[in-house]
């Protein structure tokens, strides 16, 4: 069991080693948005948003409904927002430690 448990960690965070990846799901915390809302938010060419919501959505972080003609994706689970929320707080730490440094010099 704790080796499936790893083995899905790395995946999970694999997934969220592409920046436009991160980009997307920070764009999907407030509401299900398409393709082309996406493209237009990021200002990415339409295949790059695509492609990325084919990794994400293969590794269960986005899911996708079909309504007409028009295919929306939303986050499959809140606390992924959590965890990138953390990673912003220990990002934000290293600069203060940096600037911290920087003032010691």
């Amino acid at each position: 069991m704790r080796e499936k448990l790893l083995l899905f960690k790395a995946e999970f965070f694999k997934a969220l080693a592409n920046p436009l990846r991160i980009r997307i799901l920070d764009e999907l915390r407030e509401k299900e948005l398409t393709v082309t809302e996406l493209k237009e938010r990021l200002e990415v060419e339409l295949p790059h948003v695509s492609q990325q919501l084919r990794i994400l959505k293969s590794k269960n972080l986005v899911t996708a409904r079909k309504q007409g003609n028009n295919i929306y994706y939303s986050c499959s689970d809140a606390a992924v927002f959590e965890l990138l929320d953390v990673a912003k707080k220990i990002f934000n730490n290293h600069l203060v430690d940096i600037q911290s440094t920087l003032q010691q010099l």
